[in-house]
């Protein structure tokens, strides 16, 4: 990548990082305070209900929080991404900027919001005195780079898409929120009958949160080949996004 694009693309995150929490009161505690207080909520109400006594479930509480500001970043990163053209059409329609910057300086804000969240995970480790093994720590890194592809590659269609048909964020929002409560996120995957779990495992942000989770916190892992074959699908996706993008560019200022 060219060193200008770099330098284009990490101003333009920092700028939309800084104008996010520009004005309220608690600024960007607010990065970390939205999953926090969503994770107390969620933990308060179901903790009883999958605690180990009932169910066999260690480290619920862990396996929530985790799964949360995962799926965070996911839905945040995807709406950014789809919203990115649209919200910088006077970048776009009026002063020549790789437009691919901007869609990816929108996703690399969101990246930063999580990595400040990552804060978040290790202090509950601390404080639940649970130390993962490297080997966990691994898969939870590499599971969250093809996160971020899957964010870059849907960002790539719908941002060009979006700047024609705005019904588009709607319907997104609606999605996004039928995933959430598709995913193994509230629930462990475990308590569903087998024959569901490679259904509900299509879901590819649901077979991130589920593994990277179960990694984590119990040292269990996906066979070797079946991690090859999800990893090879989520970079297909992401160069058939940089296609289709590609593929739209040019039309992207007059959709606008």
């Amino acid at each position: 990548m060219h060193e200008n694009y770099k330098e284009l693309i990490w101003t333009l995150a920092k700028t939309d990082f800084k104008l996010r929490y520009h004005g309220s009161v608690l600024g960007y505690a607010w990065a970390i305070l939205k999953p926090l207080l969503m994770f107390l909520i969620l933990n308060f109400v179901f903790s009883s209900i999958f605690n180990p006594k009932n169910t066999g479930i260690e480290h619920y509480s862990l396996q929530l929080l985790i799964s949360i500001i995962v799926f965070n970043f996911f839905s945040e990163g995807t709406m950014a991404g789809l919203n990115s053209l649209v919200q910088k059409y006077t970048l776009v329609t009026k002063i020549y900027v790789p437009r691919w910057t901007i869609i990816a300086a929108a996703t690399l804000n969101s990246l930063l919001i999580f990595l400040m969240n990552l804060i978040v995970i290790a202090i509950f480790f601390v404080w639940y005195r649970f130390l993962p093994s490297p080997e966990s720590l691994v898969m939870f890194f590499f599971l969250l780079i093809l996160t971020y592809l899957l964010i870059l590659g849907f960002s790539f269609i719908a941002a060009p898409v979006f700047a024609r048909f705005r019904d588009l964020q709607q319907i997104w929002e609606v999605l996004t929120s039928t995933l959430f409560y598709a995913s193994p996120i509230v629930y462990p995957l475990s308590i569903l009958p087998v024959k569901y779990h490679a259904i509900i495992l299509l879901n590819p942000i649901a077979y991130i949160i589920h593994h990277l989770k179960i990694a984590i916190t119990e040292n269990r892992y996906a066979p070797p080949w079946e991690t090859a074959f999800f990893s090879g699908a989520v970079v297909a996706f992401f160069l058939v996004g940089m296609v289709i993008y590609h593929k739209m560019q040019a039309k992207i200022a007059e959709n606008l």
